[in-house]
């Protein structure tokens, strides 16, 4: 099975309200988006994420495997222990995303609705001679939570968000941990069986958790500044244009397919663009839609990417915009007015970027050529 289509049982309960676009198959909210925000931020409510892929990899090369293919470190990945990784093209543009999670016997990867297929395709093209099997886990559903709150009956293996810890071997184009929104609520992802997911989703609600919608986990998503690859990712995409280095990067790993570009722009140059928060204007009844233009005077800056109304900040969203963008330029997206809280660095420079006369020399052919 190259990739899921499915559409939740869950989304036939009453209030329920179908979502669309990359998140369909599950609720948008179930009457009460707001409320439902609420609770998932008080660590009370779990939220129906089952239209998301898992992959199984399996085999005695697989952690070895997968760290010579990916963007992390991932060779020595302890049972239970949870990361993310990225795979770039190689141009170091994001071409998949997964979190990961080892059980000891086999290696789980949790992706967007779609991506599951084409990721096994990539895996399925890099296997080579290794001792390696991976294969989409259509027996498996994902429902998430806070890390502090309900762990749904049923729950085979949770995996917990890393986001935004900034551990050995990552950088930061954005704040400290302890100056970041994202260190306030922790994600958590559940597997549990899909053909039981009503009965366990059931048992967990008669034990006091409550029913959101994926609304509710977008909402806190984007106000934590957590990238999500179906949403934040274009074709021209790096890592640390959306801060993604911290925890899906590892610098000191070996070669990998764009670890050059990732490694030459840390050391050596700068994103073009980086990603913000917008504050939206909040008197307007409508708010603007993923890929809207963002205007500074009368040139376009960069793009919308992700945007959701937050029950205490308001309608807010990410954006790309071009990195010499000022960060107190007054931005207009839709006729919407929009206000910059800054997330990665205008100055464009990760922690522990080596000084100048420590990094490596360019050849200026290269230089010249633009690579």
């Amino acid at each position: 099975m190259r990739a899921l289509n499915w559409t939740s049982p869950i989304t036939t309960r009453p209030g329920a309200v179908a979502a669309g676009g990359p998140d369909e198959g599950v609720a948008a909210h179930y009457g009460r988006p707001h409320h439902e925000q609420r609770d998932l931020a008080a660590s009370q409510a779990v939220v129906d994420l089952s239209h998301l892929g898992v992959v199984r990899v399996s085999g005695s090369d697989r952690l070895t495997w997968l760290h010579n293919i990916t963007s992390q470190f991932l060779s020595n990945l302890a049972p239970g222990q949870s990361t993310e990784m990225l795979v770039l093209d190689p141009n170091g543009r994001i071409e998949h995303a997964a979190a990961v999670l080892d059980d000891g016997e086999a290696t789980w990867l949790i992706t967007e609705t779609g991506g599951a297929g084409p990721l096994l395709d990539y895996l399925d093209s890099m296997r080579f001679a290794m001792r390696v099997e991976a294969g989409v886990e259509s027996g498996l559903a994902v429902l998430g939570t806070s890390a502090a709150g309900p762990e749904p009956a049923g729950a085979v293996l949770t995996w917990l968000d890393p986001w935004p810890g900034d551990g050995a071997g990552s950088t930061r184009y954005g704040p400290e941990l302890s100056e970041h929104p994202g260190a306030q609520w922790q994600a958590a992802l559940h597997l549990v069986p899909r053909d039981e997911l009503s009965e366990h989703l059931d048992h967990t609600l008669a034990h006091g958790a409550t029913l959101a919608g994926v609304w509710a986990w977008e909402a806190l998503r984007v106000a934590r500044w957590r990238p999500r690859y179906a949403l934040d990712v274009d074709e021209r995409a790096i890592p640390h244009e959306l801060d993604w280095l911290r925890t899906a990067v590892h610098l000191e790993k070996g070669c990998y397919r764009g670890q050059e570009t990732v490694a030459r722009v840390f050391n050596m140059g700068r994103p073009p663009r980086r990603v913000v928060m917008l504050h939206l204007d909040g008197s307007e009844h409508t708010t603007p839609a993923e890929g809207a233009a963002v205007i500074s005077g009368e040139r376009q800056v960069g793009r919308l990417t992700s945007v959701v109304r937050h029950y205490e900040l308001g309608p807010i969203a990410l954006a790309l915009v071009k990195r010499s963008v000022d960060p107190a330029a007054p931005l207009v997206v839709d006729g919407i007015a929009a206000a910059q809280e800054v997330i990665a660095s205008t100055e464009g420079f990760g922690t522990g970027r080596p000084p100048r006369e420590q990094r490596p020399k360019v050849n200026p052919a290269l230089r010249r050529s633009g690579r």
